[in-house]
């Protein structure tokens, strides 16, 4: 009875003191077997009653038969490291107990246990005892077996504590066994029963257990990766442990991703087939050579429909030992197509932009070329007098300030008119044209040229002196005279002369200029009376005159 006091207390310490999963409830129910041996033992002793007497020895005996399975069955899922038996593995390892079991409970002629005096305190057991009693023995000795095989196999250092740890549990039960059977069965000492021996070796079997939970956290991979808590989560989950195993999946996983609990994984056959190489492959590299890194990769899958999945890999840390890794699975269709909608958005925006900018860059140019038409002459292209007018006011006033001389040219073509009576107004508009042409020749980038009106030009020149005007204006009269004028339709050439007078303003009044425009009619006037003094001393020269 003590020791299934102590079994149970051990029982609410593992309750206690652990994390509770499914496994560790299976384990709660094998330890409740367990201390279903020592209670018939004590209940044995409690009682006068023959018929109560061998109940509970055909329920201590049934109990050894449930214990020698469970015992089994958990040798078989850890050394498989998480990976359920097959189903006729499942279903073939109890026969023999439950063949066991029911001999003992019909106990056929007394052929299991034979009362002594009257009870069963004391008994003999009979041929079938040495039938069941092996079978039972041989469930430990499989189990033995079993971790044999893991131990020289090439599992973590980690596992293998595990199992070492579980083997000395089985052998130390199996001992108190052999010991009980050896001394209380086969070879009593002067016939005195030594009590206890099978219930202390459950007992030490137990603590053994509780340590492996406690100690080395036999079900931390699968208590890290609970079933109950993975699956609220939308992202999909595979767990596995450090041998790769499949150890855990929740239903969130793409339809295209097929894996069941205990395969070996594969981290090929979760990627598909058409992708990026370079990506994939180093994704794959990484996986394999970098396990305590973490890892990112995302595919494309197009089994069923398109859908883009971000795959995370990162391991599992306990102590600062791997023991496992986990693979997440985020679907990122409807991010991607958001993205690719607001990309779309974006270029639909860009292009409408740039369909504006287009049509303000058409606007400034419309406006351009307007301004340029309300400044300059639509025949010959140079200014026209409203502008070169507008421009004097405004350098008449900054000159007054800078004091710096400045000078005007006038010029007119000579007989234009003949031109025009002679050979038409299309042949006078060439010759006009080609004029400008020869005047902008010698003129300097700061000069302005402007159609004062018909056949007459005016010329502005900024920081030009009287010398300098008259040696600009001879040779603007030298150019005219030598050009050669193509007549349209005619193989003859044309040449034209033209008058100028040159205006050069030195002194400027000291006074603040008040009245630019005045001033400006005045300089034109001024400057044509010097252009006609020119076309009366003969025309096709140069007179000037200084203010």
């Amino acid at each position: 009875m003590s020791v299934c006091i102590l079994l149970f207390v051990l029982l609410v310490y593992v309750f206690a003191s652990v994390t509770i999963t499914n496994l560790h409830k299976a384990y709660m129910a094998f330890h409740s077997a367990m201390m279903l041996w020592p209670f018939s033992q004590f209940a044995i002793k409690m009682t006068k009653d023959p018929i109560l007497q061998l109940l509970y020895v055909k329920l201590a005996f049934v109990d050894m038969a449930f214990l020698a399975v469970g015992w089994l069955y958990f040798t078989l899922l850890l050394t498989n490291q998480s990976k359920p038996p097959k189903r006729i593995v499942s279903l073939t390892i109890p026969i023999p107990a439950l063949l066991g079991a029911l001999l003992t409970i019909w106990n056929p002629h007394e052929w299991f246990v034979q009362p002594v005096l009257g009870g069963y305190s004391e008994r003999i057991y009979g041929p079938l005892f040495w039938i069941t009693a092996p079978v039972l023995i041989g469930y430990g000795f499989v189990s033995l077996y079993l971790i044999y095989k893991t131990l020289v196999s090439n599992h973590s250092a980690r596992f293998k504590k595990q199992v070492q740890q579980v083997l000395r549990g089985i052998v130390v039960v199996l001992s108190f066994i052999a010991a009980d059977i050896w001394f209380n069965v086969l070879f009593p000492i002067s016939n005195t029963v030594i009590p206890g021996l099978t219930s202390l070796g459950i007992l030490c079997s137990a603590l053994f257990f509780i340590i492996a939970i406690h100690r080395d956290k036999v079900f931390d991979i699968v208590t890290i990766a609970h079933q109950d808590i993975i699956n609220t989560i939308t992202l999909g989950i595979v767990v596995l442990d450090d041998e790769e195993i499949i150890v855990e999946t929740n239903q969130s996983l793409p339809a295209e991703i097929e894996l069941r609990i205990g395969d070996r994984f594969d981290i090929t056959a979760i990627l598909p087939k058409e992708g990026p190489a370079d990506s994939i492959g180093l994704f794959i590299r990484n996986y394999r050579e970098s396990p305590l890194k973490t890892t990112e990769l995302d595919v494309l899958y197009t089994k069923a429909e398109e859908r883009y999945v971000h795959l995370h890999v990162s391991p599992i840390l306990v102590g600062g030992n791997r023991v496992g890794r986990i693979i997440s699975f985020q679907d990122m269709t409807e991010l991607r197509l958001l993205i690719d909608e607001t990309t779309l958005q974006n270029e639909i925006l860009h292009e409408q932009n740039q369909s504006l900018i287009a049509m303000q860059q058409e606007l400034y140019l419309t406006n351009e070329k307007l301004r340029r038409m309300a400044i300059t002459d639509g025949l010959t292209g140079c200014y026209n007098r409203e502008y070169l007018t507008q421009h004097l006011e405004h350098e008449v006033i900054k000159k007054n300030e800078s004091r710096n001389p400045f000078s005007i040219l006038l010029l007119d073509i000579d007989f234009f008119k003949l031109i025009n009576d002679n050979y038409g107004h299309m042949v006078g508009d060439e010759v006009i044209c080609s004029t400008v042409n020869a005047i902008k020749q010698k003129l300097r980038p700061q000069d302005v040229l402007a159609r004062f009106g018909g056949e007459e030009f005016i010329v502005y020149l900024p920081e030009t002196s009287s010398e300098e005007a008259d040696l600009l204006a001879e040779q603007i009269r030298f150019a005219v005279e030598s050009n050669h004028i193509c007549i349209p339709h005619d193989n003859q050439t044309l040449s034209i002369t033209v008058s100028i007078g040159v205006l050069s303003i030195h002194e400027q009044p000291h006074d603040e200029v008040t009245n630019a425009k005045a001033m400006i009619n005045d300089l034109f006037q001024a400057v044509d009376q010097v252009l006609y003094q020119a076309k009366r001393e003969g025309r096709n020269r140069m007179v000037g005159a200084v203010r």
